[in-house]
């Protein structure tokens, strides 16, 4: 059984992060949603750049999305991100998953974490643990 779009975009809400950082879960066809933020100043560090643990979940929940997609629920095992260039203040973002190896127990993920016009500002690369089904 696949999870139905509204299935996932539900799931995420109950999530309070995704909603206290204001995130906002985006379809963007009949199979797959992306994860998007208009950085604020309460997003920023001490350096008035977009924080790196924001960018971190933001990426982090993205890929996980794209695992209960496939009926999946996931526990991130570990996780690495490259900050290519620092976001700043009013940047939309937009985080783009994609699956590199969907095993039994386990998978490996990427994000790239770019703005409308396609700059990279990070690269993330996870390995998930599977628990089980997202749905049962």
């Amino acid at each position: 059984m696949k999870p139905t779009q509204q299935q996932i975009i539900d799931f995420c809400h109950s999530n309070i992060i995704i909603d206290t950082l204001g995130v906002d879960v985006v379809k963007i066809n009949d199979d797959d949603v992306q994860l998007e933020l208009t950085v604020k100043e309460r997003h920023t560090n001490f350096y008035n750049v977009c924080h790196g643990g924001v960018l971190t979940t933001i990426a982090d929940t993205a890929m996980g999305i794209i695992c209960n997609q496939l009926n999946k629920s996931v526990l991130t095992m570990n996780l690495s991100i490259d900050f290519m260039h620092a976001v700043k203040i009013n940047a939309r973002i937009i985080a783009i998953p994609r699956i590199i190896h969907n095993g039994r127990q386990t998978m490996v993920c990427e994000c790239d974490i770019v703005d409308s016009a396609g700059k990279l500002y990070s690269k993330v690369h996870a390995t998930f643990f599977v628990i089980g089904a997202f749905l049962n």
